[in-house]
């Protein structure tokens, strides 16, 4: 798969560079619609910058770029010379790695799609001249974005990790809150499709899938919340964290019933227990990430001493607070890459589900009518499907990136806020709350696409 998206990513670079290399290069191109190969184009383009700030936080990266000749500390040595030496020629390498040049990476590639965003207000197809700035022009919107990035780094320390951070968590948030739309569209498509797929075979093959997956997700859900009592639970001062589990737990169980309650199932006979399942093992994910984000050490388990069989019992040296890509960070990250491929790729269904959690605004439109010929022309396989209406909106999938680049920034910084020096980190507690709002929100939406039905009788939703 990464094979192919770089073929095409490739391909669609060279497009912008001239008939002959387009002639050449996309002619080994599958076939795609105009409106997916850019959104796939702009996701590589994430997942780079994601890549690389994920190697500015690698172990042993400064000490090793210390022995690069041009490198340095960022200390004068006091010598001087009238004769130039190439090897007089220091830079500070400091600044290009840690948290602080994550902040400035992900500024400038956020900055990148909120302006791409503003620039793209109002379009409503592909003859709008700005269409050639969205498809097109790749070589130069990486250079551009290549310059900002340089730009960013000459943005005086002062005050700028503790603004930004602020920033990157309220954009984290508003990202979170489209995760959820997206998992929960997931999770509608894959119970309805699965469904259909039974009810037009009526093979036992496809009621047992839904069974097992029902189970197994459940059987998960189950287990974490097992795990979180024993590991999250230790001590008296732990309250809030049983709190947190509890509450959660019980708000799962009662969205499982209402799920297939035979009102709800009269108004949606596809509604049942594997979306119910999907969204109670996102709300159990959401409460394990708010926990490992809590200040309070006592209260998180002390992995070292429970791998080498010393239990869960904290130690009283607080473990280093820097970024570290630890089982939390790597599991959002997944979900993260995961959402943002569905949300590239896939294209909304016209289900009650989907207009009900707004997820049309997210992905792309049903364009089976639009017209176009992908055939037409020789070497021309990335064909334009938007001639007579975008397939979605430009202006908002730019927002919906910038606000993902935050939220990849917070999730690499473990969501810490910066101290005073700005050379360390502590834990925070509003990342907490963050986290545990966007776990009941997810379950308040869900819980609505099962009952506005039912309580907006006179709306078609159909």
């Amino acid at each position: 798969m990464g094979a192919v998206l770089g073929v095409c990513s490739a391909a669609q670079l060279a497009c912008c560079c001239g008939s002959a290399a387009c002639s050449l290069c996309c002619s080994a191109c599958p076939s795609c619609k105009n409106s997916t190969s850019s959104r796939i184009m702009y996701a590589i383009m994430m997942l780079l910058g994601t890549i690389v700030a994920c190697i500015m936080l690698s172990p042993g990266l400064q000490s090793s770029l210390q022995k690069v000749p041009f490198c340095s500390s960022g200390e004068g040595d006091g010598k001087s010379t009238s004769v130039f030496d190439p090897n007089s020629v220091k830079i500070d390498c400091s600044e290009v790695v840690g948290y602080l040049a994550v902040y400035r990476l992900c500024f400038a590639m956020s900055l990148f799609f909120f302006v791409m965003a503003l620039m793209m207000i109002g379009v409503k197809s592909s003859k709008d001249p700005r269409a050639a700035i969205q498809n097109g022009f790749w070589g130069l919107k990486y250079l551009v974005l290549i310059g900002a990035i340089i730009g960013a780094f000459f943005i005086p320390r002062g005050e700028f990790g503790q603004v930004w951070m602020y920033f990157g968590m309220i954009g984290g948030f508003f990202f979170i809150l489209i995760q959820l739309v997206l998992i929960i569209d997931f999770a509608h498509s894959w119970a309805e499709s699965w469904v259909d797929k039974y009810e037009e075979t009526e093979s036992k093959g496809w009621y047992c899938a839904l069974l097992s997956f029902t189970f197994l997700n459940y059987a998960l859900g189950i287990t974490a919340v097992v795990l979180f009592y024993v590991f999250y639970t230790t001590y008296e001062s732990c309250a809030l964290h049983k709190f947190f589990i509890s509450f959660n737990m019980i708000l799962c169980v009662i969205v499982s019933i209402i799920s297939i309650l035979p009102k709800v199932q009269e108004s949606q006979p596809r509604s049942g227990l594997l979306q119910a399942s999907v969204i109670t093992l996102y709300t159990m994910y959401l409460t394990w990430s708010a926990m490992t984000n809590a200040p309070d050490h006592q209260c998180k388990p002390d992995w070292d001493s429970v791998i080498s069989g010393g239990g869960a019992s904290p130690t009283d040296k607080p473990p280093s607070e820097q970024p570290a890509f630890d089982g939390e960070s790597i599991a959002s990250l997944i979900i993260w890459f995961l959402c943002v491929l569905y949300s590239s790729m896939r294209t909304a269904s016209n289900s009650q589900a989907s207009r009900l959690t707004m997820s049309d605004k997210v992905l792309l439109k049903d364009d089976s009518s639009a017209t176009g010929d992908p055939e037409a022309g020789e070497g021309h396989h990335v064909w334009d499907n938007e001639e007579d209406g975008v397939a979605y909106s430009w202006s908002f999938f730019h927002t919906m990136f910038g606000l993902a680049t935050l939220y990849v920034m917070m999730t690499l910084t473990n969501w810490f806020t910066p101290n005073s020096d700005l050379t360390t980190l502590s834990s925070n507690m509003a990342a907490v709350w963050v986290k545990i709002v966007s776990s009941w929100i997810c379950l308040a939406l869900y819980t609505w696409t099962l009952v506005a039905p039912i309580i907006l009788t006179n709306r078609d939703f159909s």
